[in-house]
């Protein structure tokens, strides 16, 4: 509008009140003089002003006054009402922008049943160490709708249905709250006001301890990326799942996955990052390591694992009854991945971002597979 008066196709703006224009008394005055100089009056019904008026703005100065007071108050009166609500456990929820469930006629939280199913989907591949830009991905590729009804996943949007505790059937209220009643700006509630926490308020998508073993290991996955000083856990660890997972035995440095061009023909070999710092200057002594070996090293420490099963399956009976909920998710985890005892002869992709936690690539050869359950099995790579 204000576009138009300044284009000349408007000649006097008509409103209901000083509070329809605007609830600030700074923007009442700057746009009503940036109108006035374009000879533009604004015409306010209830108060009966016309800024074109000599004596208008006065009045129109201490009336604005009064209508950001009026929302002021308004928003406060809200925020109690709203608040109140809260003390007695009644939720005060969009659903809209809240995947998973909708509203039934009573304002209760009802699951919705193929949001559901994406939200199910999303925490088991994630648990079966499926990184969330991955994840995105593929929703994306299968153009699976979000909340707003498009197919726009993110990795922020992944992480927000994973630690949203509405999943298993609890709430948090005032998560966030309004910083600024005239700007609406809101803010993370880090302590400013009181929040309030209901159990089993509605039906759980996701299962109580499921939803648990899933933030221990989001906290997990997050101390890996700071031990290691790593910013992802990998883009694209569906395909290279070694990605961010082979670190240096001398100096700990992460290995990057490099193309080396030969007279025969190119290879892949992963190398310390800290080798070649400055071209031609050497900042690590570990040497490179055949893709090829890799791969071959890791289908020999797992298959290591399948001929023992027996050994190790009462370590993962006890873990599985373990308090710890991530503990005893992965023990269920290795006693069904090592159900079939058959030896692995191609890398499974799927099974490594499952069961693996990290290598190191140590001096003579060696290589030492650290997984999930705690296990640690050194491979020899060189004769």
């Amino acid at each position: 509008m204000i576009a138009d008066c300044e284009a000349g196709k408007i000649d006097l703006i008509i409103t209901k009140s000083i509070s329809r224009f605007a609830r600030n008394t700074q923007d009442c005055l700057n746009y009503s003089r940036h109108l006035k100089d374009l000879g533009i009056g604004i015409q306010f019904e209830k108060e009966n002003i016309n800024t074109l008026d000599s004596t208008g703005e006065l009045l129109f100065t201490i009336l604005s006054s009064l209508a950001q007071d009026e929302s002021r108050s308004i928003s406060e009166n809200c925020q109690w009402g709203i608040r109140s609500l809260f003390k007695q456990g009644v939720l005060h929820i969009n659903a809209n922008r809240f995947y998973g469930y909708d509203k039934d006629e009573k304002g209760h939280l009802i699951i919705n049943k193929e949001q559901g199913k994406i939200v199910r989907w999303v925490f088991e591949s994630y648990m079966d160490g499926i990184n969330p830009d991955v994840i995105a991905r593929k929703l994306n590729e299968r153009g699976v709708p979000g909340c707003m009804g498009e197919p726009k996943w993110t990795v922020a949007t992944i992480m927000s249905i994973l630690e949203n505790e509405k999943h298993m059937g609890d709430c948090i209220l005032q998560k966030t709250y309004t910083a600024d009643y005239l700007t609406k700006r809101m803010e993370k509630n880090e302590g400013h006001i009181e929040q309030y926490y209901i159990k089993d308020d509605h039906e759980p998508i996701i299962d109580k301890d499921f939803w648990n073993a899933t933030q221990m290991e989001i906290t997990r996955r997050r101390d890996y990326m700071k031990e290691h000083g790593l910013r992802t856990m990998g883009r694209y660890t569906d395909t290279q799942p070694f990605s961010n997972r082979v670190f240096c035995g001398e100096c700990g440095n992460v290995y990057w996955r490099r193309t080396l061009t030969r007279l025969n023909g190119s290879i892949k070999v992963w190398m310390c990052g800290k080798r070649y710092q400055q071209k031609g200057v050497r900042g690590c002594n570990s040497e490179s390591l055949k893709e090829a070996d890799l791969h071959h090293a890791f289908i020999m420490a797992w298959n290591a694992i399948l001929e023992n099963r027996a050994e190790f399956l009462p370590k993962w009976e006890e873990q599985s009854q373990s308090d710890n909920p991530l503990m005893a998710f992965r023990a269920r985890q290795f006693i069904k991945a090592t159900e079939s005892t058959e030896p692995m002869q191609v890398l499974d992709c799927a099974l490594i971002s499952m069961v693996f936690d990290h290598c190191t690539v140590e001096p003579l050869g060696v290589v030492g597979f650290y997984f999930l359950d705690g296990t640690r099995i050194g491979i020899a790579t060189q004769e």
